[in-house]
């Protein structure tokens, strides 16, 4: 079997001694090879560093780095993070792209999990093994992991010295890495086999629990009726700006974004918010797209006790104990619209594979007439919003009676999906 190389990153005038220990557990297997880089902040010399501190200011910085002179004592820790960080980044890039790897580890503190965590995310795609051992890894992650596939291993005890808790623990990543490198790279030559299988339309579709049912009808109709491959995205914020990603990376062609609902909490301050590039990426890249407004008539927050005094004079509804719902009013709903018409109209490639289908039967399960959210005006400022925000741009908006979980609805907007997919093909 032909070795696999697996790149381990850390910061060796810290922590060689760890690092050491975990290349040597990861080496067990006769089929891996690991690359030591080091990310430390001072130059660290052993014969184990594959690519050194020097290495990489050398080969991958450029005079305009931000903040960064050649004299050490005019330069601050977060100018040498900055530039060890964007060095490593274009380091770790290169030996993707040439396939001389097919894992990524690393371990490390607060700051080296944020350095080490930054290259991961901006220089490999979703699906490619990515592995840290951290001490932050039993707080929140969110900062660290954000839209990405990154997996966290909690070092329970300090990163600093040998004993038995740690090389237990610094054994066990050394496992994981092997077995999900070994399995990427499996796949990847059965991949490269020659035979070549019918390329299936990839869909991203957004969804929020109050809009499950029409986007369980989606998925349904997608893969029996068209063979779709289809991707459910819960719109949790990391939910949205995880399928943008995919979009940029070019593993989506087809974006059906039913459930806008991470835009209310980002105009209003919600906890849900995927931020303020939201809908750019499907619109940039021409591909097929059709946006509803699902679950914009609420603003996601905590527990009911975490919710801000700001809001308790509104209409709250408590999904349940960990999430606390606050409707919509006219004039955020106009915003709502604002935004989203804004988005599409500054950033379409293609108008003609774009349209906004506004369900005005409902836009949530809870805001269906006689539901606890149905409000007719704050829904029309949203509506019009929209349509006014659009005129002119090329990009169709369709007022649609059904509410949007109606299986019926679900189909048709389907189906529009569909026949934008059939026209970007050529083939309508």
């Amino acid at each position: 079997m032909a070795h696999t190389t697996v790149a381990l990153l850390g910061t060796c005038d810290t922590k060689l001694e760890e690092l050491l220990y975990l290349r040597s557990e990861i080496l067990r297997s006769q089929n891996l090879r690991v690359i030591l880089i080091d990310v430390g902040n001072k130059s660290c010399e052993h014969s184990a560093i594959n690519i050194s501190h020097g290495d990489l200011i050398s080969r991958y910085s450029t005079s305009a780095e931000a903040g960064f002179t050649k004299k050490p004592e005019d330069n601050t820790r977060a100018d040498m993070v900055r530039l060890i960080s964007t060095c490593a980044s274009s380091c770790v890039r290169e030996l993707f792209h040439s396939s001389s790897i097919s894992g990524i580890i690393s371990i490390g503190g607060s700051s080296g999990t944020s350095l080490v965590a930054t290259v991961m995310r901006d220089s490999l795609p979703i699906g490619f093994p990515k592995l840290i051992v951290s001490t932050m890894a039993s707080g929140d992650i969110s900062t660290f992991v954000g839209e990405t596939d990154i997996s966290m291993m909690y070092s329970v005890v300090d990163i600093a010295g040998s004993n038995s808790i740690l090389h237990k623990i610094l054994s066990n990543a050394a496992g994981a890495i092997t077995g999900m490198s070994l399995s990427y790279q499996a796949h990847k030559e059965g991949n490269n086999t020659g035979v070549k299988e019918k390329k299936k339309v990839r869909v991203g579709v957004t969804m929020f629990g109050v809009t499950t049912p029409c986007v369980d009808e989606i998925r349904r109709h997608l893969e029996a009726h068209h063979g779709y491959e289809v991707y459910v995205f819960h719109a949790t914020g990391a939910g949205g700006r995880a399928m943008e990603r995919l979009v940029r990376e070019n593993l989506l062609d087809a974006i059906l974004d039913l459930t806008t609902s991470e835009i209310p909490d980002e105009i209003v301050g919600g906890v849900l918010t995927a931020g303020p590039n939201r809908l750019e990426a499907a619109a940039k890249a021409g591909i097929p797209q059709v946006v509803s407004v699902g679950a914009c008539d609420m603003v996601n927050f905590g527990p009911r006790g975490s919710l801000p005094q700001r809001f308790a004079h509104r209409n709250i509804y408590e999904h349940n104990p960990s999430v606390t719902l606050v409707r919509t009013s006219e004039d955020e709903c106009r915003k709502i619209g604002a935004f989203i018409s804004e988005k599409l109209r500054e950033n379409v490639k293609s108008p003609q594979l774009v349209q906004v289908w506004l369900p005005t039967g409902g836009i949530s399960m809870i805001e269906s007439p006689g539901g606890p959210y149905h409000d007719s005006a704050a829904d029309e400022a949203l509506f019009t919003a929209i349509e006014k925000g659009l005129e002119e741009s090329g990009i169709g908006v369709k007022r649609d009676q059904r509410y949007i979980n109606d299986p019926s609805f679900a189909v048709d907007i389907a189906e529009q999906l569909v026949e934008f997919v059939k026209r970007s093909e050529g083939r309508q």
